[in-house]
């Protein structure tokens, strides 16, 4: 399994990369946030050599403009991995199952190079989605278990299981050139 993290601008622009093969950082948030702390997060990743993905935490509503904001925000290069984070947001509610489909089907339409790939926690995986639809890959979230060993059927490439001190990932890949390869660097 290969290691990773996922950041945000609740962590530092100086995160340890020894031993890290690939990093997550948060671009952007509904339709007017971005992460103060993406060019030097990025920066950060790319200078260590680390396979780099970018997210969007999905709030329900005005999906074409989410993906496009998303898509305009997110300082993509070849072989980056582009995710949505499907959760509850900070009002309680959340993006319907159809909204996020509909929200990687944009994206994978503007960016037809790059995997995209759906975030979401076991209890939205196991109870509002009906689709299965996880885009080119299922990055699930799931803490009472083991490294590597999420407690859901579905095939999986990325794996969240701990956020303790800061969200922890493997992935799902026989090394970094078989993970480089699938991203499409």
């Amino acid at each position: 399994m290969l290691r990773g993290i996922d950041v945000s601008s609740y962590q530092s622009s100086s995160y340890d990369t020894d031993g890290l093969s690939f990093v997550f950082v948060k671009a952007t948030e509904g339709r007017s946030y971005v992460n103060p702390k993406l060019a030097a997060q990025t920066k950060r990743g790319r200078d260590a050599g680390l396979v780099v993905g970018f997210y969007h935490f999905l709030w329900p509503g005005n999906l074409t403009e989410q993906a496009e904001y998303f898509v305009a925000k997110a300082p993509e290069r070849r072989g980056d991995i582009l995710a949505v984070d499907w959760e509850t947001t900070g009002d309680g509610s959340h993006a319907s199952n159809s909204e996020k489909d509909r929200f990687i089907r944009k994206v994978k339409e503007l960016c037809p190079h790059h995997k995209v790939v759906l975030y979401c926690n076991r209890h939205f995986w196991l109870t509002y989605d009906t689709t299965s639809y996880a885009g080119d890959g299922l990055w699930i979230a799931d803490y009472a278990t083991t490294a590597g060993k999420p407690r859901i059927k579905a095939d999986w490439r990325f794996h969240q299981y701990t956020d303790d001190p800061l969200d922890k990932n493997v992935a799902d890949f026989s090394g970094e050139s078989a993970l480089r390869e699938w991203a499409g660097a």
